[in-house]
């Protein structure tokens, strides 16, 4: 084994160890998010922004090996999900997320699952194992999107509206097919998205802002930039 294959795997190693950490500080994290009240109970840790957001440049691989990005899914709401299949949680809401695409999905809407996996025949036997039918098979193999996107542990999911930018985010598992979540997205589908907004401002405010949360987001940032 040569010294470049050894330090490769090393990185690839301390990459994970710090995802997985992240994991665990993520799940802390995401009590404190603020909680609109159409998706109390099934998203309790969900945030809707007050605007939406630009989202970096995500690049992945099918089970083809084709590249794939995310400017492909403008047009469409897209619930964007990034898991592992060595992350246990995004084990349990991977079948939510199937029957999801499978009540939803079409040409207004898509769930987008990128893998953070090391090779695509991972998480391909991960969908055969436990029978995932209706959602594609993606992978990341460089680990960027966790970074680029500063998801703070697995799995992290995205709300993406038509032009492809980011109105809210779940940190952690969710029950994906649930009504609740379902009455969160059909306005957000059918463009109806601000009264949503509006129920989310009536939470009261948040004043962490200097605070231990701010401070610890600040850090799981920097530790999955290094």
């Amino acid at each position: 084994m040569t010294a470049e294959t050894t330090s490769a795997m090393s990185s690839v190693g301390s990459f994970r160890i710090r995802v997985a950490a992240a994991c665990m500080a993520g799940a802390t994290i995401a009590l404190a998010l603020p909680q609109p009240a159409a998706a109390r109970e099934a998203l309790k840790n969900f945030v809707m922004h007050e605007a939406s957001q630009a989202v970096p440049a995500i690049d992945f691989a099918d089970e083809k090996g084709q590249a794939h990005s995310l400017a492909e899914f403008k047009g469409k709401v897209v619930v964007l999900n990034i898991w592992a299949t060595w992350c246990v949680p995004c084990r349990k809401e991977m079948p939510a997320l199937d029957r999801l695409q499978a009540a939803l999905g079409g040409p207004e809407f898509a769930v987008v699952p990128i893998s953070i996996d090391r090779s695509i025949e991972t998480a391909a036997k991960f969908y055969q194992d436990i029978g995932i039918g209706h959602l594609p098979i993606y992978v990341d193999v460089s680990g960027k999107a966790v970074r680029e996107l500063h998801a703070v542990g697995l799995p992290t999911t995205l709300i993406l509206d038509r032009a492809g930018r980011e109105i809210g985010r779940v940190v952690g598992p969710a029950e994906w097919d649930s009504p609740e979540v379902a009455d969160l997205l059909k306005p957000i589908i059918a463009n109806e998205g601000e009264p949503i907004r509006r129920a989310d401002r009536r939470q009261p405010a948040r004043s962490d802002a200097a605070g231990p949360f701010a401070r610890g987001f600040q850090w799981l940032k920097a530790l999955l930039s290094n």
